[in-house]
């Protein structure tokens, strides 16, 4: 016995040398190219290759990523090789890097990540010149841009951080004209000359794991194979068993194809759109969508299933949107956009996303922010509710529809936004002298109540305007205001304000961004406004800069607030004596202040400060 399991042991060992000698010399994808050439056209003109994923499935996935926020930093330059511009190619790079980075982070923190915890993979590119791995920005630094050949998802290493082959959870080859020399077909496959590439690619990164000591989970016997252009991209898929791999160390390449030929089992997806013109990813595009599935099944295979499943966030979002229709009573207004309600509770913002990139945008950026409330735990009457998001599922444009057919895809719809409660916004109350002294005094405790519990968690809302405040009147005959659109708020650095020269701060007028104070100035222009005060035509920022300077040297804004009342004028003071340092407010006194206020001269009726 002891002789057999020695004997075994040093038959495992030597096949695991052999394999690394292997994989040290399988190092030329043109030699395997060339040789598979003539049997993956034949392939191809049969149409033999399985498709990796399943229109159900893919439907399904589209369903539970309804509201996902998938950001790209950088966007995809068109028509990437149309140039030669070293500038043009490196971008490209970076751009691809971005998207792969938004993908494994989205999908993480969607399906398995808890709150703050860090996921578990970074993203990193390929040097043809030595099968290393290097960010895209220090090859680009070194010089090293033209040797580029890949991009890929990594497993963090601690103890190998520049990443081994056996780290990759994911390829993505970066090539020309991957759309346009697909075939114009329903069911175009990428070129031949790619699919090639990618069976190398896959093939190395199978030996490696083989040989890995890592911890691998033996399921690891398949690897997707992103191929993309600037627009347009596919998946390759590729499975097999490795210990039916002839290890012939004297001619590997003709040993890799006939293990490809009779022992992988390939799989190979229609070629569809990724990116748009401008370069920006369309997410919820079946392109996008074969890609993030592929990326969904590679994070699989290392972190298991998620606790998140794709059913259980499929079912969520597919019922919302099938009870709200079944209701009957959606109101509209409008041939674009406009606001739905349902029976007073929720409130809908939607609009033909293929033709309004703005809309969809807020509707993404927006459930986001609130997502993000949600899960921080942020509770207050004074904030809204995300109630559902994604797309409302109907036929839209697409290559059928452009030649007379009936559409198919089910992914084509409409962005929309579902929040709760629902009511008047005060610009329409001031329009008609509904915006009271009262009024404006319990406005100001109840948006101040929702910027301190947002604030609490680090957001800021950027974009406090008449519209974005809305008068709610409650089944107890109580009345409270909600500050909604939370589509610009503050989350990083890096985000930037939207400008409003009536509303917005000084400081995001001067510099792009918010102060600590900036929220509270903005609310003090909007009661300004809101209460009568004189509306200057504003033309530019530096007009309403001098505006701001003038209103508050000269005390305008104060003593209208005074006409209302002495705790309004008040806080205006205190707010005019924050501004321009990096003091924050201090919202505790204030809400009390306003508070008693609304006690003394209102009806008596208590406040809910609850947040």
């Amino acid at each position: 016995m002891e002789s057999a399991t020695k004997k075994s042991s040093i038959s495992s060992g030597s096949r695991a040398q052999d394999r690394k000698e292997f994989l040290h010399r399988f190092v030329d994808s043109e030699v395997l190219i060339a040789i598979l050439m003539d049997w993956l056209e034949d392939i191809a003109e049969d149409n033999a290759f399985d498709v990796p994923f399943e229109l159900i499935d893919l439907q399904k996935f589209d369903y539970a990523l309804e509201g996902v926020p998938f950001q790209q930093l950088i966007r995809m330059p068109s028509a990437i090789y149309a140039s030669t511009s070293s500038t043009v190619e490196a971008t490209a790079y970076l751009a691809l890097e971005d998207f792969l980075h938004a993908s494994v982070n989205g999908l993480w923190e969607t399906f398995w990540g808890a709150e703050n915890d860090l996921v578990p993979f970074y993203v990193s590119s390929l040097h043809d010149g030595n099968l290393r791995f290097y960010q895209a920005e220090q090859a680009i630094a070194k010089g090293k841009l033209g040797g580029l050949c890949a991009s890929a998802i990594m497993l963090k290493n601690p103890r190998h951080p520049q990443g081994k082959w056996d780290d990759i959870i994911e390829l993505a080859l970066l090539r020309r004209d991957i759309g346009n020399l697909a075939s114009t077909e329903e069911d175009s496959k990428p070129p031949i000359s790619a699919v090639g590439e990618a069976l190398f690619f896959a093939l190395r990164v199978l030996l490696a794991r083989s040989i890995s000591r890592s911890n691998i989970p033996l399921s690891l016997n398949s690897v997707f194979v992103l191929i993309v252009d600037s627009q347009y991209g596919g998946v390759v898929k590729v499975e097999g068993d490795l210990n039916k791999l002839e290890l012939n160390l004297n001619n590997v390449y003709e040993s890799a194809a006939a293990w490809i030929k009779n022992h992988s089992r390939i799989a190979i997806s229609p070629v569809d759109k990724i990116w748009n013109k401008l370069g920006n990813a369309n997410w919820g595009d079946i392109g996008a969508l074969q890609v993030l599935y592929a990326t969904f099944h590679s994070i699989t295979q290392y972190a298991g299933m998620p606790k998140n499943t794709i059913e259980d966030l499929a079912a969520d979002h597919s019922s919302v949107f099938k009870q709200g229709g079944s209701r009957g009573n959606w109101r509209t207004r409008g041939s674009r956009k406009a606001s739905l309600s349902i029976r007073r509770f929720s409130s809908f913002t939607a609009g033909a996303g293929l033709e309004d990139m703005k809309l969809w945008y807020q509707v993404q950026r927006q459930t986001k922010v609130l997502s993000l409330m949600k899960q921080k735990g942020l509770s207050s009457k004074y904030l809204p509710e995300l109630t559902a998001s994604g797309r409302v599922v109907h036929p839209g444009r697409c290559r059928k529809t452009s030649t007379g057919g009936n559409c198919d895809h089910p992914w084509c719809g409409t962005p929309v936004l579902v929040t709760s409660p629902v009511g008047r916004n005060i610009a329409d109350m001031a329009r008609v002298g509904q915006f009271s002294a009262d009024e404006a005094i319990k406005c100001c405790h109840d948006c101040l109540s929702a910027l301190s519990a947002a604030a609490s968690s680090g957001i800021r809302h950027g974009d406090i305007r008449p519209e974005n405040v809305i008068y709610v009147k409650s089944d107890m005959r109580q009345s409270y205001y909600v500050l909604i659109g939370w589509g610009h708020a503050i989350l990083e650095e890096r985000d930037r304000p939207v400008l409003n020269l009536h509303f917005s701060s000084t400081s995001a007028l001067q510099e792009g961004k918010l102060c600590s104070a900036s929220d509270a100035e903005s609310l003090v222009y909007m009661l300004y406004f809101c209460s009568g005060g004189d509306l200057p035509v504003l033309d530019s920022v530096e007009g309403a800069l001098q505006w701001r300077e003038a209103s508050w040297s000269r005390r305008l804004i104060q003593q209208k607030l005074g006409d209302i009342s002495a705790v309004l004028k008040a806080f205006a003071d205190y707010v005019d004596s924050l501004c321009g340092t990096p003091y924050p407010v201090d919202y505790e006194i204030w809400l009390r202040r306003l508070k008693r206020q609304i006690s003394e001269d209102g009806s008596g009726k208590d406040v809910d400060t609850s947040r």
